[in-house]
């Protein structure tokens, strides 16, 4: 059953069509090609729980659901990983992912 999940970071959205049994790390893979940026310099963290999502799980195994809200952090130059920085409330630059 395919779903679609909103990934969000700073004033961009991304819709993100996807299966519940898909990894994250492959979740990420698709983002990378948007946000130029490897798998492994990226966190999600499901915004209903701000639990960080473990690569080596399917997104039904870790309760994200259809039109679930994840947040995107990037890992810095110095090794730590970005705050959550999301606009939930205002005009956002929005993509559209196929998983096809």
């Amino acid at each position: 059953m395919a779903m679609y999940i909103r990934v969000k970071r700073k004033r961009t959205t991304y819709f993100v069509h996807c299966d519940p049994s898909d990894t994250v790390l492959n979740l990420k893979t698709k983002l990378s090609c948007l946000t130029e940026t490897p798998p492994n310099n990226q966190r999600l963290i499901l915004m209903d729980s701000y639990h960080v999502l473990d690569d080596g799980r399917t997104l039904a195994q870790q309760q994200v659901e259809n039109n679930a809200i994840l947040a995107l952090t990037l890992r810095k130059r110095d090794g730590y990983w970005e705050d959550i920085d999301i606009d939930m409330y205002n005009g956002h630059n929005v993509f559209d992912v196929d998983s096809n």
